[in-house]
């Protein structure tokens, strides 16, 4: 996805220029992200999944999900995330096991393997969020701020694609 440069933006719509400023950060931010647990991984010697891998192992955590709960959930689309989960399986990061009621789901849950991947992006996390503070780059109020706002475009943009069509 491209996103029109806000200079480029004729003026006098300050608004649309701060909106697509806003969604080129978030779109840049998401890249930067995978970038920097790419790095990480790089650093302790694991190579053999790929930063969308790791964070789908992080974001599974303790639970066991099916593809199809972690697309309700807004974190994946379908069938990249059922690609990433066979890989997963296949490298030993996650077990397998189809429901019961549904046979034709198949629920996930970390191996032990998965669960050392999932410790390693956290920690990632946990030493960025301590930097960002300590550091004065954002305090509490800071990130409350981000959040909140992007929970709201969130919930805007589901709206839109619910309500529009």
């Amino acid at each position: 996805m491209s996103i029109q440069d806000p200079i480029h933006v004729t003026a006098g719509k300050g608004f649309m220029v701060g909106y697509l400023e806003a969604l080129s950060l978030v779109e840049r931010l998401h890249r930067l992200l995978l970038d920097v647990i790419k790095d990480e991984f790089e650093r302790v010697g694991v190579l053999e999944i790929n930063a969308v891998q790791a964070l789908l192992l992080f974001n599974i955590g303790d639970n066991e999900v099916t593809a199809g709960e972690l697309k309700s959930r807004g974190y994946y689309q379908g069938s990249n995330v059922s690609y990433n989960l066979k890989k997963l399986v296949d490298m030993g990061y996650m077990h397998h096991q189809r429901c019961e009621v549904d046979r034709r789901s198949v629920r996930v849950r970390l191996t032990s393997k998965g669960q050392g991947i999932r410790d390693v992006v956290a920690g990632l996390f946990s030493r960025h969020a301590d930097g960002l503070e300590h550091k004065g780059v954002l305090g509490p109020d800071g990130i409350g701020e981000i959040t909140h706002s992007l929970k709201r475009m969130e919930r805007y943009w589901s709206d839109q694609i619910r309500y529009i069509y």
